[in-house]
C-alpha cells in the first residue's frame, strides 16, 4: 500500500501492516499517536522524531520504532517512507521507548516487498511469509545512539528544546543555571537526575545530532564550521566515537 490514511485500513485483520508514503521536503507530522507500534523506515532523507521524553533522529538508511499509543512529532526532511504498523499484541518484545536502528539489506528488501501488497493480503503463502519474517528481522536489531532525553520538568525540557533547535556551542552551564534560577552545581545535578547526563555532555550530543540533517545539504567541513568545533577533524574524531559512524557516511560532499 502507498500514500493510504492508516484509518482507512487499522481496522483490517492482519498483524502487520505496510504503508509507503512519500512526503514533502520539511513536512511536520504533528503530535499524534497510533494504535499500533510503527516501524518507521526513512528509505530517504532524515527524520527527526520527538516525543515527550526525548529526540530521536533517524539518518538515512535507518528506521526508528515507535511504541504503540505514544504521542510523538516528526520533521520529515527530503523523506520516502516504509512504514509497518504492527498491532501491539503481535510484538511484546517491542521497546517501551523509541529506538534508531539500522535496516540491513534483507530488511530493505522485504519491506520494499511489503508496501507493494494489496491492504487485505494473503496471510499464506509469499505474503504472509513475509510479513513474519520481517518482524523476526526487526526483533533482531540492536539499538543506535540518535537520541537525546528531554527532561521530564517544564523549564529543563524548554531549555534542552530550544537547543536542539538551534545548537550554541558558547552555551554554559552557568548560562543555563542563571536561566533556571539555580545555582550552578544544584542546576547541574537536578539535570543529571532527569536525563541521566551531565549538562555539558547532553549539549555535545545534541550538537552531533543536529549536524545529521545539516549534512544532507552540507560538506563536513560546512557543518563543523557552523557547530562550531575548532576544525572538521575534530568533529569527525567526535561524531564518529559518538555514532561509530563518520559524519562523511551522511554528507552532501567529501572535506
Amino acid at each position: 500500500m502507498k500514500n493510504i490514511p492508516l484509518d482507512d485500513v487499522d481496522h483490517l485483520d492482519r498483524a502487520v501492516l505496510p504503508i509507503g508514503t512519500d512526503y514533502p521536503a520539511g513536512r511536520v507530522l504533528d503530535w499524534h499517536e497510533h494504535r499500533r507500534a510503527q516501524f518507521l523506515y526513512g528509505a530517504t532523507g532524515v527524520m527527526v522524531v520527538d516525543t515527550a521524553d526525548g529526540t530521536w533522529t533517524v539518518p538515512p538508511e535507518r528506521a526508528v520504532l515507535i511504541p504503540a499509543a505514544t504521542p510523538h512529532r516528526v520533521r520529515m526532511l527530503g523523506v520516502s517512507t516504509r512504514s509497518l504498523y504492527v498491532e501491539p499484541g503481535a510484538v511484546p518484545w517491542w521497546p517501551a521507548r523509541c529506538t534508531v536502528v539500522d535496516v540491513p539489506p534483507l530488511l530493505r528488501e522485504l519491506l520494499l516487498a511489503a508496501v507493494e501488497f494489496a491492504a487485505d493480503y494473503s496471510l499464506s503463502g509469499r505474503e504472509g511469509a513475509i510479513a513474519t519474517l520481517l518482524l523476526h528481522e526487526i526483533a533482531a536489531r540492536s539499538p543506535l545512539p540518535f537520541h537525546v532525553a528531554i527532561p521530564a520538568s517544564g523549564d529543563l525540557a524548554a531549555l534542552c528544546r530550544e537547543y536542539l533547535a538551534a545548537p550554541d556551542a558558547g552555551v554554559t552551564n552557568t548560562d543555563w543555571a542563571a536561566r533556571t534560577a539555580l545555582s550552578e552545581r544544584a542546576f547541574t545535578r537536578r539535570f543529571r537526575t532527569e536525563t541521566g547526563e551531565s549538562p555539558a555532555v547532553w549539549r555535545s550530543r545534541a550538537r552531533l545530532l543536529a549536524a545529521v540533517p545539516l549534512l544532507r545539504t552540507a560538506t563536513v567541513s560546512e557543518v563543523s564550521g557552523r557547530l562550531g568545533y575548532a576544525s572538521p577533524a575534530a568533529f569527525t574524531a567526535a561524531f564518529t566515537r559518538a555514532f561509530g559512524t563518520p559524519p562523511s557516511r551522511f554528507s552532501a560532499g567529501r572535506g
